[in-house]
């Protein structure tokens, strides 16, 4: 099973952060994303989780989270 891209359609990268402020992963990570093993992909997640914590972000909404919604 793969593992989805946390990227929510909102592409842009901030001057301040480095990162996307959709996603809130760096544009090396996103470059690569389809390169990783699962593995990676799981540790880039667990360091966009900490992010948002760090910066006080919400997480996205998911597809599963916004059905009959």
């Amino acid at each position: 099973m793969s593992i989805a891209s946390p990227c929510i359609n909102i592409c842009r990268m901030s001057a301040t952060t480095g990162l996307c402020e959709g996603c809130l992963r760096s544009l090396d990570e996103i470059a690569r994303w389809s390169r990783h093993d699962d593995a990676e992909k799981r540790r880039i997640l667990e360091l966009v989780a900490q992010r948002r914590a760090a910066l006080g972000v919400a997480a996205a909404p998911t597809l599963a989270s916004t059905e009959g919604a």
